[in-house]
């Protein structure tokens, strides 16, 4: 794919994104400066979303406005995902006996994209959406799914490498991350302390289905956290476990 096919798909996710931020129909010029696009090139890509059914037009005021088909394409797609509709049930007990937001997520390059997330009920908790992006060294997911690796493979990994800090408490050093990655493999889960988000807590498993790596967090306020960690990491464990087993090797 081109460099300028990229950034056409770029600029289409954006516009949809634009609509999510303003939650109202916007005009060719709204959605050119909210994309920081030529208006040229908006009207270039609204006319063919329009022209495939996925924006209406709006006569007075002269707007534009998705239709349910994206909606209705995610939903089809979502439907048939082949972890996602079975974990779900699993993942929702684990936020009710935790009491904390539950995430699903799995390794993409040297980030984690969430694939589900099952908020906590609490006025108080940790938000996120699936599709979020996060760092593998700083974030719970992150370190379980660099402690499913070999010890070999994971200093190879880790070698030299770079590791901004996301916030204060983010360990910024590949040699102490290593250590803390298999001090947590030892103890059966891994978990971050405000160093992915600040103040927020969280602890991680990984496990494996149809040779797919995946990982589970339970996160929540660090001063919830603090005081329910270990329940917290053994439910998540006993969870991820009960999930595997779901999963027959094939």
């Amino acid at each position: 794919m081109s460099a300028a096919n990229v950034t056409a798909v770029d600029r289409v996710i954006d516009i949809f994104e634009a609509f999510q931020a303003s939650q109202r129909p916007l005009s060719l010029t709204d959605l050119a400066e909210a994309v920081d696009i030529p208006k040229s090139t908006c009207h270039a890509i609204v006319a063919t979303l329009t022209a495939r059914g996925y924006l209406y037009s709006l006569a007075r005021p002269r707007s534009l406005y998705p239709t349910r088909r994206m909606y209705d394409v995610a939903r089809d797609i979502l439907e048939k995902d082949p972890f996602i509709e079975r974990m779900t049930p699993m993942l929702e007990r684990l936020r009710d006996s935790s009491r904390e937001t539950v995430i699903l997520g799995k390794r993409q390059g040297d980030a984690v994209v969430y694939l589900h997330v099952v908020e906590s009920e609490h006025s108080i908790r940790y938000s996120a959406r699936p599709g979020d992006i996060k760092p593998l060294h700083s974030s719970s997911i992150g370190k379980a799914l660099l402690g499913s690796l070999k010890e070999a493979e994971l200093r190879a990994w880790a070698e030299g490498r770079k590791l901004p800090a996301i916030t204060k408490a983010t360990i910024t050093d590949p040699e102490a991350l290593v250590a803390d990655i298999l001090q947590s493999r030892r103890a059966g889960y891994f978990q971050t302390r405000g160093e992915n988000v600040n103040d927020v807590w969280a602890v991680a498993a990984f496990f494996t289905v149809n040779n797919e790596t995946l990982a589970v967090a339970v996160a929540g306020p660090g001063h919830r956290m603090e005081a329910s960690l270990a329940e917290c990491a053994q439910l998540l464990v006993a969870t991820c476990s009960f999930i595997a087993r779901q999963f027959p090797s094939k």
